[in-house]
């Protein structure tokens, strides 16, 4: 697995594939009309995908008849859009329609929502979803062969299906993303169906499209839930560095108009306006292509291509290099005796600016750390300018953000210092024993999900020649998802804080963590304790999770462990497991070896 650029998800790959009616023609993307007609053929899956997203336990029958009052609603309009409520946004006419739907409303507990106008409404839709890991429907799945003979039997019915299942399992991602999965798994459905091997190729084929939406779930869930709980300004901030990085060379005002574009944009699709999403999406990508000489030499080709093809080759671009006459440093900002008349003039500005020379200084820091940087800088002047010699006091500034990188590479260094020193495995059980000793509260699922997240950022990062920024970008977004997006989560004060922090500094803060010493274990509990004999016939990999589940319940029921002391138990009851499964009766060995062990 490669690092994942961020600048890949800023706009969060917002193309669609083959499969989907799409315009041929690069001019085309530009027309309105276009985009439109693509909405209005699109109608049936854009439905289905709010509605799933909006009401997660709906039945898929009671998606069929919102489908069609939406079908129904498009060609009314289509035929007249001068009546009233073709005047109406797409998502005002989704929700009163999905309120007004007998029964529906209560039968799933959002009728405090329909009570509700406007923003207002908007806002408790959006605030009723519930996250991934609230949604504990399991994923239905078919065999290979009932999988291609429902797909060649009914076709459009099973990707609606499809459709259905993933997006009421992702909430927060967008629309087109969404669009761009099915797309893609009716392809791989094609493909698979001819071959002999089914399973082999859905195997191969399919995992891609996870891992896709996997990355894509988890940057949209921490850029939006960073602009739901702190506002525009965290937002421009993420996406100034984000593009002054990859496009160095684009001059600050030509970006400032581009980011207004993209900060937009996210109004409608973190809250969940598919239509607005795909709109606002499609006009980013005709700003890009329509400055492209401005914005960088490199997107010429891909803005020549379709436009299915364009945003995505557009971002897969490496970066540009530095401009060859740029400076090791902006003066303005540090050697200026007007830094602080500048700032007074028009701050916002002033700020965005700081951070767009200094993350085109400096490709090879995070995007956290350029918020960082950018944070420092805006405290030190607010200190600096209140002084009788401010030029004096912000003149060290270097020597300030030189202490934040130093900060945030020791927190990197010791992570991957671990990684290297302890492999793989005993790097998780590590891991999970420090996550559970500060934040026990968390379900069991919870804790192993990320102990194995962080793993695969140390692994996919620490072998790197980009170590610092890899790990810092992706352990960011492991951290985001953690502290949610529609609502602020109660864990303990200690992690709730980190969670209410500066997204910039949420890293810090989380390293800082020490155990929870408020945590109160729960009564002892043999039944977490107890396995089976089919615990010797399970694939490695669930053997696997049934080994981490065991340490985090071990340190939930003994927090005040010293960790070797509960690695050495962990060892016990490996040893034990490898010694009960070649046992005549392995349940009677579990009982006697496991429980003994940890109870008496």
């Amino acid at each position: 697995m490669k690092q994942l650029e961020l600048t890949s998800f800023v706009l969060f790959l917002f193309f669609l594939t083959e499969s989907l009616p799409l315009p041929t023609k690069p001019q085309d993307a530009d027309d309105f009309s276009v985009v439109q007609k693509f909405i209005e053929e699109n109608v049936e899956y854009i439905t289905t995908i709010v509605f799933a997203q909006y009401i997660q336990e709906v039945a898929f029958e009671e998606l069929q008849v919102m489908i069609n009052n939406m079908v129904e609603y498009r060609d009314k309009c289509v035929a007249d859009r001068t009546l009233p409520e073709c005047s109406k946004s797409a998502n005002e006419i989704f929700q009163e329609k999905t309120c007004s739907m007998e029964g529906l409303p209560q039968k799933y507990n959002f009728s405090h929502c329909c009570n509700k106008v406007d923003f207002e409404r908007r806002l408790c839709f959006f605030y009723n979803k519930k996250g991934d890991g609230e949604f504990q429907s399991p994923f239905p799945t078919l065999e290979p062969e009932e999988k291609c003979q429902a797909y060649q039997n009914v076709r459009k019915p099973y990707l609606h299906s499809y459709v259905y299942e993933v997006a009421r399992r992702n909430p927060f991602v967008f629309a087109p993303t969404l669009l761009t999965v099915a797309a893609n798994f009716e392809e791989v459905a094609k493909a698979c169906c001819e071959e002999q091997d089914k399973a082999t190729c859905f195997r191969a084929k399919a995992a891609p499209i996870t891992r896709y939406l996997k990355a894509s779930s988890s940057y949209q869930k921490t850029l939006c839930g960073a602009y739901m709980k702190f506002g525009p300004k965290i937002l421009k901030s993420i996406n100034v560095a984000v593009f002054s990085q990859k496009f160095p060379k684009v001059e600050f005002k030509e970006l400032l108009s581009l980011i207004e574009e993209i900060s937009s944009m996210y109004d409608g699709c973190c809250e969940g306006d598919a239509v607005q999403c795909i709109r606002d999406s499609a006009k980013v990508m005709n700003h890009i292509c329509s400055k492209q000489d401005s914005i960088s030499t490199k997107i010429k080709d891909c803005c020549g291509k379709k436009m299915l093809e364009r945003a995505e080759c557009i971002f897969r671009l490496n970066r540009d290099d530095k401009p060859k006459d740029l400076s090791a440093r902006e003066p303005k900002f540090t050697d200026s005796k007007n830094a602080c008349q500048e700032r007074d003039i028009n701050p916002d500005n002033f700020f965005a600016e700081f951070t767009y020379e200094y993350s085109r200084r400096h490709q090879d820091l995070s995007i956290p750390e350029i918020l960082r940087i950018s944070q420092v800088y805006e405290d030190l002047l607010g200190n600096c300018c209140n002084t009788e010699n401010p030029q004096d006091c912000y003149s060290h500034a270097e020597e300030k953000f030189n202490e934040t990188t130093e900060k945030s590479l020791k927190i990197v260094k010791q992570e991957c210092d671990s990684f290297q020193n302890l492999g793989k495995e005993d790097l998780k059980y590590h891991l999970l024993i420090r996550m559970t000793k500060k934040v026990p509260q968390l379900s069991t699922e919870e804790l192993v999900f990320l102990g194995k997240e962080m793993v695969t950022v140390l692994t996919t990062c620490c072998t790197q020649s980009e170590e610092f920024a890899c790990v810092d970008n992706l352990a960011d977004l492991v951290l985001g998802e953690f502290c949610g997006i529609n609502k602020n989560r109660t864990i303990n004060p200690a992690v709730d804080h980190c969670c209410l922090t500066n997204p910039a500094f949420r890293r810090h803060c989380f390293e800082s963590l020490e155990a929870d010493k408020t945590y109160v274990p729960p009564p002892t509990s043999r039944d977490l304790f107890i396995f089976h004999t089919d615990l010797c016939q399970a694939p490695n990999e669930e053997l696997q999770k049934k080994k981490d589940r065991f340490l985090v319940n071990l340190v939930k029921l003994k927090p005040g462990f010293a960790d070797q002391e509960l690695r050495s138990l962990f060892l016990t009851f490996t040893a034990a497991v490898e010694k009960c499964c070649k046992a005549q009766e392995p349940e009677a060995c579990f009982n006697e070896e496991v429980i003994s062990f940890l109870f008496h």
